[in-house]
């Protein structure tokens, strides 16, 4: 790869070419991936081949976009973390709401970061994972309408029975019914 197509690739922040070279700044002493949003004076810039040159010439990684690292993404990572809290605590919503504000963002940028990685907000995903839990239980086992309820997060039977009806299309007791038909 020439120069100038590092240079291009640098200038237009082109997370492709991440991995493929590195970007050091003099002045600073840092080295950062071709995507960083950092941009220095160009007279500044000089470009290595891998991690590991710019760091034996004496360059520190850079702390944003942390070349050190095979992949840095940290939106996805807390998506990722998110969808994982969300996964483990979903019927248990104060241990969510808690385990979620530990997160460090703010409630209405992790809904936007889950909504661009997984195309739905968080309490559409909730949902999905209640109605899946309560489908399944009212499938498979004999368990009391009520404890399925609870057991999928809900804090009134009433509750469930809307939301149920809502998602479903029948209620909790038909599904059941429809079920052992088939």
């Amino acid at each position: 790869m020439t120069d100038e197509q590092k240079w291009k690739a640098w200038t237009e922040k082109d997370e492709a070419y991440d991995g493929i070279f590195f970007a050091a700044v003099k002045t600073t002493g840092i080295f950062c991936r071709p995507s960083c949003p950092s941009r220095p004076q160009p007279k500044n810039v000089m470009f290595f081949d891998t991690a590991s040159e710019a760091t034996q010439a004496g360059f520190r990684p850079c702390k944003r976009c942390r070349p050190d690292l095979l992949e840095y993404q940290p939106i996805k990572e807390l998506a990722k973390e998110t969808k994982q809290l969300i996964d483990s605590h979903y019927a248990d919503k104060k241990e969510l709401e808690e385990k979620l504000r530990d997160l460090g963002v703010t409630q209405h940028r992790m809904i936007e970061i889950f909504k661009k990685e997984y195309g739905v907000t968080v309490n559409e995903y909730i949902n999905s994972l209640r109605l899946a839990k309560a489908k399944e239980k009212l499938k498979d086992t004999d368990e009391a309408i009520i404890h399925i309820a609870y057991s999928a997060g809900f804090g009134s039977l009433s509750a469930f029975y809307r939301f149920f009806r809502k998602y479903a299309g029948m209620t909790p007791a038909d599904y059941r019914k429809s079920s052992d038909l088939k």
